[in-house]
């Protein structure tokens, strides 16, 4: 392992070059496609990944680093965040997820912030990318979720408003209301059709609910254009509601939550609908979670839904690991919970070019120290885009300053 290590310092210490060609050799490989990890090779150049197997064709001026047949992942992404979005949750003015004018039309993109610690934080515990989103608000639909790219570059890497999100259920508001609400916002998305923006701006029903342009195209693209719509949603009746509204408008789906899933699991297995779970749930929050299990997983996994991972605490969006483990742990597959980091969000939100250690894919690769779903295991190599990251973080720096054995005035340890 030392000359491992030794390996990662003259990297971190060399000029990084875009077009430099590096090879990953002897790792034991996930490819985040399903299929069972075995030992290969990777080779990385001009930021994407050249070639993955064995015995690999390379030339003199290629780096080889030797990875020793630690477990090797691509970069996993966290379908719902707010990561450069939410710095502290209690101060108002670090937060840039709501609006007080927009509803299904509020875009977080333009707020991102690069520099937020919560980024390298995440970043150096294998979270390569992620979907930041608006916050909860008492409209059913909150508004527009966009894809960034985790590099802390300030020339922001990803992809504006790929999917919308709302909720349906436990709320202050009636759950009769909140549907027809949702129904009603649909039904003007799908008016879009035959209609202009100003003519709908003009109807009843959008000046009720106090539509604005934006918010009216934001519809028509879920409705008309196949925008993702993630919908949160618990109780089984509700998950039917949702399913009945997806075949109405012809959604692109996505459930998340889904704490009743087992009781409506073949109407949802038929439906073919995508779920975000957060496996580390089973105790109720309210009457829509009576149904809370730690089997969730497993039961999912069984039936063939596509499964995804979120996680309760904010900031740490990176335990979805942990929870995804804890899944492996009540009878979900290893590579199932892999995937579902990985390459089942790529393929859902339509993140092409991510997700997955194949020829093409951006190199967006986790080379951990041990297994990658155990919390005791962490990150030794982290690359987006065929770059090597610093795995530096505000915890690792308050780390090294508390436990430091120099010599140093009381008043800078305290």
């Amino acid at each position: 392992m030392k000359g491992f290590s030794k390996n990662i310092l003259l990297l971190f210490l060399t000029v990084h070059v875009s077009s430099e060609t590096i090879l990953l050799k002897g790792g034991l490989v996930h490819l985040g496609n399903g299929e069972p990890a075995t030992p290969k090779d990777i080779l990385i150049s001009d930021n994407r990944i050249a070639s993955v197997g064995k015995n690999l064709i390379i030339d003199g001026n290629t780096r080889v680093i030797e990875v020793n047949g630690l477990p090797v992942t691509p970069g996993l992404i966290s379908p719902m965040s707010n990561l450069g979005i939410v710095e502290i949750n209690s101060l108002d003015v670090t937060r840039d997820d709501e609006s007080n004018i927009l509803s299904a039309g509020f875009s977080i993109f333009n707020a991102f912030n690069p520099n937020s610690t919560g980024i390298p934080w995440n970043r150096s515990n294998g979270v390569t990318s992620a979907i930041s989103t608006p916050s909860t608000s008492f409209f059913p639909i909150f508004g527009l979720g966009s894809y960034f790219v985790l590099d802390g570059s300030l020339k922001v890497k990803g992809s504006k408003d790929i999917a919308m999100f709302g909720r349906l259920g436990s709320s202050n508001e009636s759950r009769a209301e909140t549907l027809a609400i949702l129904e009603s916002l649909l039904e003007i998305g799908r008016l879009l059709e035959n209609s202009t923006v100003d003519e709908i701006l003009n109807m009843t029903l959008a000046e009720k609910l106090e539509l604005q342009s934006a918010d009216i195209i934001a519809l028509g693209k879920v409705v008309n254009g196949g925008m993702p719509f993630v919908l949160e949603t618990n109780r089984a009746v509700d998950i039917l509601q949702a399913l009945s509204i997806k075949q109405k408008y012809s959604l692109n789906l996505v459930l998340a939550s889904v704490e009743e899933a087992p009781m409506v699991l073949d109407e949802l297995k038929e439906s073919n609908t995508p779920v975000i779970i957060d496996p580390m749930d089973n105790i109720p929050n309210s009457f829509d979670e009576l149904g809370s299990s730690l089997n969730l997983g497993k039961i999912l996994d069984e039936a063939g839904i596509s499964i995804m991972f979120s996680t309760q605490r904010s900031h740490n969006y990176h335990l979805m690991r942990q929870g995804s483990g804890n899944a492996v742990a009540h009878g979900m597959s290893y590579e199932t919970a892999i995937q579902g980091m990985t390459d089942t969000v790529a393929k859902t939100f339509q993140l092409n070019d991510r997700g997955s250690i194949e020829s093409g894919k951006f190199a967006d690769i986790i080379v951990w120290d041990g297994d990658p779903l155990e919390p005791s295991s962490f990150p030794k190599i982290v690359m987006i885009e065929g770059e090597l990251q610093d795995l530096t973080s505000r915890s690792s720096k308050l780390t090294e300053r508390y436990t430091n054995s120099e010599d140093k005035p009381s008043s800078y340890k305290h």
